[in-house]
């Protein structure tokens, strides 16, 4: 079984790799678009299934990035989505992502959940040396969520992004892989 297939499979949830679906396609579209989202992203334009399905085409398919789509285990419900972008085989290293699309879902530790269970693919089955992300600065749930996993702050940047009107400051965060000697 390819890394590609392999299902990783936590307490409360597990992830399966994106598929360009009609039902992947409407999900992403959906949660990417809601205010439950669309807020703690950098990209805050409206996505639409043209620019979805280019995404996965251009990044996903190409091999460029890699994408899970996030289901709850008691029911086999899909709520949400993760992924590595900007993918580096080189210099081993690739920008996490994630959003849980499912309001009902928020504050029961699936974010932190997801985040392990990315990381597992991402050191495991990738072999990354670095893998990093980027929040809001006034987004603590997510840089809880980075620091309780062990990814540390390497930068606080001021004014970093022009997003709705307004400069917003992002923090960069990043985590070594621990299993590399």
């Amino acid at each position: 079984m390819s890394s590609l297939e392999k299902r990783y499979v936590g307490k409360q949830v597990y992830l399966r790799p994106i598929t360009d679906s009609d039902e992947d396609t409407a999900n992403i579209i959906r949660w990417r678009n809601s205010d439950v989202v669309r807020p703690y992203f950098i990209y805050q334009k409206p996505f639409t299934v043209e620019g979805h399905k280019k995404w996965l085409e251009n990044e996903i398919f190409s091999g460029k990035g890699f994408q899970f789509i996030v289901h709850r285990i008691e029911d086999d419900k899909p709520i949400g989505c993760t992924y590595l972008r900007d993918y580096d085989s080189e210099c081993r290293k690739a920008e996490y992502g994630v959003f849980i699309g499912e309001e009902s879902e928020k504050g029961k530790g699936i974010g932190t959940e997801i985040l392990g269970l990315t990381m597992e693919f991402a050191f495991g089955e990738l072999n990354l040396h670095k893998l990093f992300a980027r929040a809001f600065s006034d987004n603590p749930a997510s840089i809880h969520s980075f620091l309780k996993n062990g990814f540390e702050q390497e930068a606080y940047l001021k004014d970093e992004v022009f997003v709705n009107g307004e400069y917003r400051d992002v923090v960069f965060l990043a985590k070594i892989n621990p299993h590399e000697k």
